[in-house]
C-alpha cells in the first residue's frame, strides 16, 4: 500500500525485454534505504517488486499484464521515473490509499499556467472516468491528486510548483501517456451495489446480503 506522495525521481537506466515481458533496471538513492529484495516499490504508479539490489539502482521484472496496462513499456534509457517505497505502518497518511495496480491510462490533452500553478488536462476512457469525481483522489504516475472538474472525456487536475519539482510531471507535455489509478473505494461500493452484468453483484447475491440503496438511505447513506 502507498500514498502518493512521490520520494524520489530516479532514471531508468536499462530495459531488457522479452517478447511479452521486460526486467527495468533503475537509477535511485532514497527509495533504497531499508530496501531489500521483495520490498516493493512504486514506479509511476505501478507496484513493483524489487529483485535485485545495487548501490545506486535496483532491477524489477514487469510481466505482459502491466505492460499490457500501464505505460512502461513505452519508457525508454534516461526516462524520469516517480518512485514511492511501500508505506510503513508507523508513518504518516498524506495522500490517499494507492494500492500501485493501475486501472488503465490517460493521456495529456491540455496545459495551462495560471499564476504558480499548472493545469494539466487528462482524456481517459469512460470505463475509468465514472470512478473519477470532482475533489476526489485520483493517481497520475504515482502522484496523489485532487480532481478539480471532471466531464464525459477527460478530467483536470492543477499542480503546485513544489509537485512539479519533486516528482516527473515537469517531463509530461501535450499527448504524454500517464498512468492512472482510481480510487478503490468507489469500485468496491460499485462492486456491492451495481446490477448484475455491470461488475456488481447478482440480484440473488444482493438480496443475501441485506445491503441495499433503501437500507442505505434508512441508515443515512
Amino acid at each position: 500500500m502507498f500514498t502518493g506522495l512521490v520520494e524520489e525521481v530516479g532514471t531508468l537506466q536499462g530495459v531488457h525485454k522479452g517478447v511479452n515481458s521486460a526486467v527495468l533496471t533503475i537509477g535511485c538513492r532514497t527509495v533504497l534505504a531499508g530496501t531489500k529484495v521483495g520490498d516493493s516499490i512504486m514506479t509511476n504508479g505501478v507496484c513493483l517488486t524489487v529483485t535485485e539490489l545495487g548501490a545506486t539502482y535496483f532491477t524489477a521484472d514487469v510481466m505482459h499484464e502491466t505492460l499490457s496496462r500501464s505505460s512502461l513499456g513505452d519508457l525508454s534509457p534516461g526516462s524520469p521515473v516517480n518512485l514511492e517505497r511501500a508505506m510503513p505502518a508507523d508513518g504518516r497518511f498524506g495522500g490517499h490509499m494507492v494500492s500501485g495496480h493501475i486501472d488503465g491510462t490517460g493521456t495529456v490533452k491540455e496545459l495551462r499556467k495560471d499564476d504558480n500553478a499548472v493545469w494539466y488536462t487528462i482524456e481517459a476512457a469512460p470505463e475509468l472516468l465514472r470512478y473519477i469525481v470532482e475533489k476526489g483522489s485520483i493517481c497520475i504516475d504515482g502522484i496523489s491528486l485532487t480532481v478539480a472538474a471532471v466531464d464525459d472525456r477527460s478530467f483536470k487536475v492543477s499542480i503546485i510548483p513544489h509537485t512539479q519539482a519533486v516528482t516527473n510531471l515537469s517531463s509530461k507535455g501535450i499527448g504524454s501517456t500517464v498512468n492512472l489509478e482510481c480510487d478503490v473505494i468507489g469500485k468496491y461500493v460499485e462492486k456491492l451495489l451495481g446490477p448484475y452484468g455491470n461488475g456488481g453483484a447478482s440480484p440473488a447475491e444482493e438480496k443475501s446480503s441485506g445491503l441495499t440503496e433503501a437500507f442505505l438511505k434508512e441508515h443515512g447513506f
